[in-house]
Parts: structure tokens; C-alpha cells; sequence
């Protein structure tokens, strides 16, 4: 009797291994807030952010562009994470957008300049997400990690491979 893997077996065998791995990152996940993604060393939050560029909502119209410096942590890479922010759709298709960015505020990167490079997160989904506009606050959970990328609308310091989109509930 010869001893193969068949297709069915194979899917079996993956589903089995999945059980454990969902099962631990649900256990695992990391509720991130937007400070976290400034590497801190010590100093008060504030400091930090002044420091780093980053920016409140009140403080945008007198911003120049977007800072070249903002560094990023790598902290959370590979992490499960669960994130709250705006969507700023990137890419469509004719069921939803299967790639956007995700940022603190509202309007961020579409009529002012865009905060610095770790205060956005570029996200992409298997599944297209319909958004019924982009004033809605969103969660965002996945696989997140740092990835420097540029973009027409902004440079971006992290990416999060989305396993669920869901509205924001506070």
C-alpha cells in the first residue's frame, strides 16, 4: 500500500494546523492605538510626537509637507493587531476596495498634506471591502508590520494584511 497525499488530505491537514494558529492569535491580538506607532524613547508622549512630527487635526492647516524624517517601530511586526481609523481607498475593484490607507484622521492625505510616514498604514485585503464613505471610522485587524512604500498621495511606514474590516463601535 503506497502512502500519498491526496488533496483532501492536504486540506485537512492545513485546516487542522489553522485551528491552533487562529486560536492563538485571537488570544494574541494587540489593540493598537496610533501612539504606539511612534517609537518612544523615554521621553513624555508629547515631546515624542513634537519631536517626530507628528501632528494633531487643529495643527494641519499650518504643516508643510509631509516629513521626510518619522521612524518607524518594529514592535508589532508579525503581530496580530486590531487598529481603529479612515479609510483612503487606493485600489478597486467592482466589488469594493481590496487596498487602502489607514489613517488617525479624517481627511488625512486628501486635502492636506498627509501626516508622517508612521502615522499611516497601508492595507490590503483578499476580499474587496464596500466603505459607505470615507468620514466613517473603521477597525482594521491583521498581520501588521513595517514596510516602507510610496505612494501618489503619501510615503507609508506600515503594512497590515487585513483578515477583517469592521465599522469602528468606539
Amino acid at each position: 500500500m503506497q502512502n500519498t497525499l491526496t488533496r483532501r488530505h492536504a486540506l485537512a491537514l492545513l485546516a487542522t494546523l489553522a485551528l491552533p494558529l487562529t486560536a492563538r492569535a485571537a488570544e494574541d491580538l494587540i489593540e493598537l492605538e496610533w501612539d504606539d506607532l511612534i517609537p518612544h524613547d523615554g521621553n513624555a508622549l508629547e515631546q515624542a510626537a513634537e519631536d517626530l512630527g507628528v501632528i494633531v487635526h487643529d495643527q494641519i492647516s499650518t504643516m508643510p509637507d509631509q516629513p521626510d524624517f518619522a521612524p518607524t517601530t518594529d514592535e508589532y511586526n508579525g503581530k496580530m493587531v486590531k487598529i481603529p481609523g479612515f479609510v483612503v481607498p487606493l485600489e478597486y475593484l467592482s466589488t469594493g476596495v481590496t487596498t487602502f490607507i489607514l489613517v488617525p484622521y479624517v481627511g488625512a492625505c486628501i486635502h492636506v498634506p498627509p501626516p508622517p510616514a508612521n502615522q499611516l498604514v497601508l492595507v490590503t485585503t483578499e476580499e474587496p471591502q464596500e466603505f459607505s464613505g470615507l468620514f466613517e471610522p473603521v477597525w482594521v485587524t491583521g498581520v501588521f508590520g513595517t514596510a516602507a512604500t510610496a505612494t501618489d498621495l503619501a510615503d507609508i511606514g506600515y503594512a497590515l494584511s487585513a483578515e477583517k474590516v469592521e465599522p469602528y463601535d468606539g
